[in-house]
């Protein structure tokens, strides 16, 4: 019997592409389809509400949606991580074509001024001098879009990954900082709603399963000519911005994380850059209590 499995990615997924290219999602009973998010709110509301089964997120939204009060649904969800993807992919702030470098305010463009990727802005603004009360902060969703703005010149700023930071860079857009200036750091993890459903949870474990093994050979560099061709058509890229990516996804403390683990440092991270740009005492919990929302079996 094949399961369907609805996945929600912010920008189309090579290791979803490649694992169907292969079968293996096929072999494993699964019938995965891909789901562009238009930003983290509609993403998660969309999990609540059944329209994905699995999503690929920053783990601080998940920090948001399970633990604090004040995320934009206004209510918690009982989330499950069960696997760590990527380290950002490239994660990091880039200042638009149009932008000198002596700029030290004007249009950031992030997903929501609260959470994800939010926060790394601020922080690598902060440590290049930047007054954050001189930002104007817009709202602009997930991460293909921002690009686009930062091209186009109706924003000033914002942070990139995942691709989208080669296409900008092809378009004269320039890296300010990186996420790896911060410290160790997860840019998506596999989430779902926690259920008693034993075959909704296993249905989750293959998919996690297939995408381990993809890992594996992606970072093993035999798939390199396979990992090329679904980048330039996926993410809209040249050949050099493919073999540019390709190097960040195999650079360990960029890339893809092998065995899908989940490391407590890298979530300190996070908690750390909320504590500093949006101070809760709800965040109290979260470091003492991942047991409960990161799977052991992937928690270091």
């Amino acid at each position: 019997m094949t399961t369907d499995l609805t996945v929600g990615t912010f920008t189309p997924s090579f290791l979803i592409e490649i694992a169907r290219h292969d079968g293996r999602f096929a072999a494993a009973g699964l019938n995965v389809v891909e789901r562009l998010v238009s930003s983290s709110p509609q993403q998660f509301q969309s999990l609540a509400d059944g329209d994905y089964d699995v999503v690929f997120t920053n783990p601080d939204n998940v920090i948001a949606y399970q633990f604090l009060s004040d995320n934009p649904l206004g209510r918690s969800l009982d989330l499950r991580v069960f696997a760590g993807i990527d380290r950002g992919l490239g994660l990091g702030l880039f200042r638009g074509a149009h932008v000198g470098p002596e700029q030290r305010a004007g249009r950031l463009g992030v997903d929501v001024a609260t959470s994800g990727f939010a926060f790394v802005a601020y922080e690598i603004l902060s440590r290049h001098g930047f007054d954050l009360a001189k930002m104007s902060v817009e709202s602009l969703g997930a991460t293909p879009r921002r690009a686009d703005a930062l091209i186009e010149g109706t924003c000033d700023f914002t942070v990139l990954n995942a691709g989208n930071d080669e296409r900008a860079a092809a378009r004269g857009c320039v890296r300010v900082d990186s996420v790896v200036s911060i410290g160790p750091y997860l840019g998506s993890v596999l989430t779902a709603l926690r259920t008693a459903d034993l075959e909704r949870v296993s249905a989750q474990n293959r998919f996690r399963e297939v995408l381990a093994d993809t890992i594996t050979s992606v970072l093993s560099g035999f798939r390199d000519d396979d990992v090329l061709a679904a980048l330039q058509p996926l993410l809209g890229l040249d050949d050099r911005g493919a073999r540019q990516h390709l190097r960040c996804i195999k650079d360990p403390t960029t890339g893809l994380v092998p065995g899908g683990t989940v490391d407590a440092a890298a979530i300190s991270t996070l908690v750390a850059l909320r504590q500093r740009h949006r101070p809760s005492e709800e965040l109290g919990a979260v470091l003492a209590s991942l047991e409960s929302v990161v799977d052991a079996d992937v928690l270091r």
